[in-house]
């Protein structure tokens, strides 16, 4: 049995369709087989005016099925041997008799039973239960209602088709006073075919479709549409540039795609690339060509949805609203052009960063101090540190240029270029593009030393002052992106190698957000907790470390080395990925007996975690077995490679000294010359129990070995 379900609508946002199909791809094949029916295919198709779904081979009705329900416990349902109300009630539900009930044993005691046969039920009964559920289950932004109902979707629904083969499965979904009730009643194209059309089989939706002039798959629109953007590219002797979000939205802003070329005033080609593209793309929805060269031509495309036999005017219209558009942007570019960037500064004391922090010119002025102590912190020259001030204290000057306030999408990339108009270095103008990278997971990262630094500074001030607000991100609610800012930081030091101490950044600047707001409370501890959280998730989730070895390199509720991790963010990556990698080769099996059972006895005693030369905490003269000198001995050889291994960061050497000293510790723990660790004698405990510790505190340089899980 073929199954089609269409719920029309007027024209749906380009966005909610992409999302609709995927949450349908997602949900309906769960449902369908949570009623144990078991398809040959589920296709999801979406237009602007409707979603889809056809399902092919469904059967007729379920199977027949044996099923086992569990009741009551038997203490309750049996008392002397006789049925409670319990037993009975259970048995009434299930529509059996009590004598079918049987008692079985369980892990948590005896339980009454019964297995039954499950009739199967017809499919039809069961697609008139689901499709309510599948329409309402759709999420999306900014639903709205009509009518005197109270139903909610991303638009008005205005027919619906349910069809099991030819026949119509009926349905009805009540708005208030009015109702929808299905049909086998579909529209085509709005302008190519406006009639409605009678659909007669589910299995022929798509090329019935197809004849009024819809397309209903979106893989084919996509196809449709890329290969007319090429043809259409080569005949304007270039190439189409198709951002891939450019093409999801028209995608779904099309039903019946067709390609239409137009061109603007060469003149135009004199602004900055980006800004012919940012006009084209995120406010017309035109694709851009290219020569070979990477230089723009000019031309553009447009992907129509209506009359293929009115492209003609529909360019000639087209080019009206782009050529309005980029003149708009000469002039803004023009004006912006005429004053150097520095002296939009005051302009910013006009702008509000945020209520309770100030303007943007106290934000600049924020990150011009954290900026400052970054530099502070790497080794870089003064005309290094000259280019960072200038960069910070011109990085958000764009803002008030009239080209960003009419494209807002521009920040940064406009203040790149007045800032060489204005005669800047190229220093600090990639630095002014750059402090906003990366703006999102897959972006590239900055590469200037400007732009790493002014970014990091920008994003340790909103940090510090939206946690010192309290506002906090909670659940999946992050409304200022705190989780994507502290991944931006922990990337661009990753990526750049800096060698910067953040728990040091935090701390200055939670001091002077309480010296401005002294009637808020430090954020520290919570800006803390945040970073080593955002560190491990990046940890396993991007450079895919196991849980356990990343929880081994932060500490579990451990401050030292939450504060170890803060102070040096390469080093925590490496130690990790060195961990993973010692794995992987099998070294840390020969090594994680040794210096995890150690590590868990050492608990019992009280020896400082730093601690590492054992002729500090060891009394040899309380020795009494070889094997306790031999430990000892071993100690000591491994000094200067944990010294090593600290200040080169060589954690190899290390490892390799830990896995040379491990049979000697094993004859410490099992050999013929072992100890008993916890002596009666308090003293002979405590030496033992010190030379566990040692060997615990080389452990910890590399990682918390008693957090590795063994495999």
């Amino acid at each position: 049995m073929f199954f089609l379900l269409e719920v029309g609508t007027e024209e749906l946002p380009a966005d909610f369709v992409d999302g609709a199909i995927a949450q349908w791809q997602q949900r309906i094949p769960v449902s369908i087989q949570e009623h144990f029916l078991e398809p040959d295919s589920i296709k999801v198709y979406g237009t602007p005016r409707r979603l889809a779904v056809l399902i092919a081979g469904l059967p007729e009705q379920q199977n027949d099925r044996d099923e086992i329900i569990k009741g009551p416990p038997a203490a309750a349902a049996f008392k002397d041997g006789k049925p409670t109300k319990a037993a009975e009630g259970f048995a009434r539900k299930q529509e059996v008799d009590l004598k079918d009930l049987e008692i079985r044993p369980t892990e948590k005691g005896d339980f009454v039973f019964i297995e039954k046969k499950i009739k199967g039920k017809a499919t039809k009964e069961i697609l008139q239960e689901l499709i309510p559920t599948w329409i309402n289950s759709l999420e999306g932004r900014r639903f709205m209602r009509w009518g005197d109902g109270d139903l909610r979707f991303s638009r008005p629904i205005r027919w619906l088709v349910t069809l099991c083969d030819d026949q119509i499965l009926p349905l009805e979904i009540v708005n208030g006073s009015s109702s929808l009730t299905s049909d086998r009643l579909s529209y085509g194209h709005r302008i190519l075919h406006p009639d409605s059309i009678s659909l007669t089989q589910a299995s022929t939706y798509v090329k019935t479709l197809q004849s009024a002039y819809v397309e209903v798959d979106p893989k084919q629109r996509q196809q449709i549409i890329e290969k007319e953007l090429k043809t259409l590219g080569k005949k304007l002797g270039g190439t189409p540039e198709i951002p891939a979000d450019l093409l999801t939205e028209v995608i779904n802003l099309v039903e019946y795609p067709t390609a239409v070329g137009g061109n603007f005033d060469e003149e135009f080609l004199s602004l900055p690339t980006e800004v012919i593209i940012t006009v084209m793309v995120t406010h017309q929805r035109y694709f851009a060509v290219k020569k070979s060269d990477g230089s723009l031509l000019p031309n553009f495309i447009t992907i129509s949805n209506g009359d293929p036999k009115k492209s003609k005017i529909i360019s000639q219209g087209n080019e009206r609203v782009i050529r309005a558009r980029l003149a708009d942007a000469q002039f803004f570019y023009t004006a912006d052009c005429d004053q150097p960037l520095e002296s939009y500064l005051p302009q910013l004391e006009t702008v509000t960063f945020q209520e309770e922090l100030g303007t943007i010119c106290d934000k600049v002025d924020r990150i011009m101090d954290i900026a400052q102590q970054i530099a502070e912190q790497l080794e870089i020259t003064a005309k290094q540190r000259e280019e960072i001030e200038s960069t910070a204290m011109l990085c958000k000057a764009d803002l008030v240029t009239q080209m960003v306030y009419e494209f807002p999408e521009l920040q940064g990339i406009m203040g790149q270029k007045y800032a060489l108009v204005s005669g800047e270095s190229e220093a600090v103008a990639q630095g002014i593009f750059e402090h906003y990278l990366p703006r999102g997971a897959d972006d590239i990262m900055p590469q200037s030393l400007t732009g790493q630094v002014v970014g990091i500074a920008d994003r340790l001030d909103t940090l510090i002052s939206i946690f010192g607000l309290g506002m906090i991100p909670t659940g999946s609610s992050d409304p200022f992106a705190l989780r994507r800012a502290a991944n931006a930081i922990i990337n661009v030091t990753w990526n750049a190698q800096l060698l910067i101490n953040v728990s040091q950044l935090l701390s200055q600047g939670c001091k002077a957000f309480v010296t401005s707001h002294p009637e808020k409370k430090s954020p520290l501890e919570a800006l803390q907790t945040f970073f080593i959280q955002r560190i491990q998730t990046l940890l396993q989730d991007e450079l895919e470390i196991d849980y356990d070895l990343v929880n081994a390199v932060l500490g579990e509720n451990d401050l030292d080395y939450t504060e170890r991790a803060l102070q040096n963010l390469l080093d925590v990556r490496d130690r990790a990925q060195f961990l993973q990698e010692i794995r992987q080769n099998g070294m840390l099996d020969r090594i994680y007996e040794t210096v995890n059972r150690s590590t868990r006895l050492a608990a019992k005693g009280d020896l400082d975690y730093t601690e590492l030369d054992p002729t500090k905490v060891i009394r040899p003269q309380l020795f009494e077995k070889s094997s306790e000198q031999g430990f000892y001995e071993a100690l000591v050889t491994l000094v200067p490679k944990t010294k090593i291994a600290q200040s080169d960061s060589n954690y190899q050497l290390l490892v390799e000294g830990l896995g040379n000293i491990a049979s000697t510790v094993n004859q410490f723990f099992d050999g013929e010359d072992s100890v008993l660790v916890m002596d009666d004698n308090p003293q002979i405990r405590q030496n033992r129990l010190n030379l566990l510790g040692i060997l615990r505190n080389h452990g910890r340089v590399l990682a918390d070995f008693g957090a590795v899980v063994k495999g």
